[in-house]
């Protein structure tokens, strides 16, 4: 049996048993490819290179004993393999955070944002930093910055602090623990917050795959912005006179501005579509 093959069939196992994807993946073919690549230590990102590479046995029990774990457990696959990537970067991850998945990432590395601000942020908060990842990718993308990244869960500081490691950015990248604007210390240049924001009753239906992340990270409340009323009622305090805020609201663009009537956010364009992330400059805040 070809790897291909063992990939095609593992794909119709995941799809027969309707698990759910979008930590990194967004089908079953391409989530198998991940735990059978992953499983045999090859690179992710070239399966044309070796699809027809022959399996042998002691290789396809174990993968094959992987697509039942991810099958039976209902956890997302990079809880799995302890990995994750975002815009090409791999990140540790554990049950302590979420995935790595913010749309935040994709306006980040672009350049997307460079157009919004005066010139290079020399100072940037990375508000609800989970497993760290955007503190990393905007540590990477502006030589001379500082970063701050904060987070309620100490837990989640730890998964944070061993990516910080992993690349090689303690001396740039500063983990505070502490609840919203509690634990910054601006003003900032630009503001980053990926926060809890899914609403009760979208809560209550997700898939056992979101429900394996903490809680903590997602929920937002009755209509999502539990978190986002007071981080913009305090935000402009923390912010330079020419600084902004990248705010990720997923798909509760309506709740938010059912809450938020008057303010006018400039609305940033990514691969989930133009209603998901938002920017804030402390100009429009006030």
């Amino acid at each position: 049996m070809t790897l291909l093959d063992l990939i095609e069939h593992c794909s119709a196992r995941l799809q027969e048993a309707g698990v759910s994807f979008g930590h990194g993946t967004t089908n079953a073919f391409d989530e198998a490819v991940w735990l059978a690549l992953w499983r045999l230590g090859l690179p992710l990102d070239n399966l044309d290179g070796v699809a027809e590479r022959q399996v042998t046995a002691t290789e396809q029990a174990a993968i094959e004993a992987l697509v039942t774990q991810r099958i039976q457990s209902r956890r997302p696959a990079a809880y799995l393999t302890g990995e994750a990537w975002l815009q090409g970067l791999p990140f540790h991850v554990d049950e302590r955070s979420i995935v790595p998945r913010s749309l935040i990432a994709e306006p980040l590395v672009d350049g997307t944002l460079d157009a919004w601000l005066p010139k290079p942020p020399r100072r940037v908060l990375d508000l609800c930093t989970g497993n760290g990842s955007l503190a990393v990718l905007a540590a990477l993308a502006w030589p001379g910055v500082q970063v701050d990244a904060s987070d309620l869960s100490a837990e989640a500081l730890q998964v944070a602090h061993r990516n910080v490691q992993r690349h090689g950015l303690q001396a740039t990248i500063r983990l505070r623990q502490g609840d919203g604007l509690v634990a910054a210390d601006g003003p900032y240049d630009l503001v980053l917050c990926n926060p809890p924001y899914v609403n009760t009753a979208s809560m209550d239906t997700l898939p056992p795959e979101y429900r394996a992340e903490p809680a903590l990270a997602l929920a937002g409340g009755e209509d999502g912005m539990d978190f986002i009323r007071p981080l913009l009622a305090g935000i402009a305090g923390h912010l330079q006179p020419q600084g902004a805020l990248v705010l990720e609201i997923g798909h509760e663009r309506a709740f938010f501005e059912a809450a938020f009537p008057r303010l006018q956010p400039v609305w940033l364009p990514t691969s989930a579509g133009e209603d998901q992330v938002l920017l804030l400059t402390r100009e429009a805040l006030t």
